[in-house]
């Protein structure tokens, strides 16, 4: 049992876990639609939110702890690095539309990571991107949503007119409406200055804005001129459960409950759409 935890938790913390939702909803994506999948952008994806991710929550680790870093950290650190090379192999597979997309999406990523901006515009003593007042989780959901709608899809060549927009912003509030729980159960460990959602108007104003925010998701639906069953019964099912989550989410909820389960949901997303389909 021991050795099961252990390859459990090292699954999660070294964001394999997140990133196979990231391709998930990339694959989502494909299938609503209907262009054909490509394996080269999805193995992309997948090697770069490992890396990403990484490199975002222990950046800072390894660059002031290097000498005294744990074993465990130590082989996340060996894992990236190797994820990281597989990233760039897959990047040389794709065209040059889709390469001027990740170069914009990376450098948000990098300056979320990166302390480079002027110090003016900081709330506190870190200079990174994510340190500005309220921006973390519109940061996640934009770069979630560029990658796992817009990029397949000028990977592909797609056409991007009106569905496509209004994909990439329902996709964007799929994900805070996802980032919710967690910023619920950082209530405890964020920084004050950070002014989470649940730290300006409360876990139970946060709750009835994910309520609100899943209506506008869902009824966003309607604005699209071709609009597929399949996908808006799996669509209203993931956002039910999302809503389901959030509404049980406590500063004191288990380990898992949501680096995995919470997680998981557009894992479960892709899965109810290739029934229906």
């Amino acid at each position: 049992m021991r050795v099961l935890k252990t390859v459990f938790d090292f699954y999660i913390n070294s964001s394999i876990h997140v990133a196979l939702a990231i391709v998930a909803m990339t694959c989502v994506t494909y299938l609503e639609f209907n262009v054909s999948i490509d394996s080269n952008l999805l193995c992309f994806v997948g090697f770069a939110s490992i890396t990403g991710y990484n490199f975002v929550k222990y950046f800072g680790l390894a660059k002031f702890h290097h000498r005294s870093l744990s074993n465990k950290l130590k082989a996340i650190q060996v894992f990236s690095l190797l994820c990281f090379l597989a990233m760039c192999f897959f990047a040389l597979r794709l065209n040059t539309a889709s390469l001027i997309a990740i170069l914009i999406f990376g450098a948000v990523t990098f300056l979320y990571a990166i302390p480079l901006l002027p110090n003016r515009i900081f709330v506190d003593k870190k200079k990174k991107l994510r340190s500005i007042s309220g921006l973390k989780i519109y940061i996640i959901a934009l770069v979630w949503s560029g990658v796992t709608v817009c990029l397949p899809l000028i990977n592909n060549e797609f056409e991007i007119f009106d569905d496509v927009i209004i994909s990439a912003v329902q996709r964007f509030i799929f994900v805070v409406l996802l980032m919710l729980p967690f910023e619920i159960r950082d209530l405890n460990y964020d920084s004050l200055k950070l002014s989470t959602i649940p730290q300006r108007i409360g876990v139970r104003s946060t709750k009835v804005a994910g309520l609100l925010l899943s209506l506008v998701l869902v009824s966003l639906e309607y604005f699209k001129n071709n609009i597929h069953i399949n996908h808006l019964l799996s669509l209203i099912g993931i956002v039910l459960v999302s809503v389901l989550f959030l509404k049980f989410s406590t500063q004191q909820q288990g380990k898992y409950y949501s680096a995995f389960w919470v997680e998981s949901l557009p894992i479960f997303w892709l899965l109810v759409l290739l029934v229906l389909s």
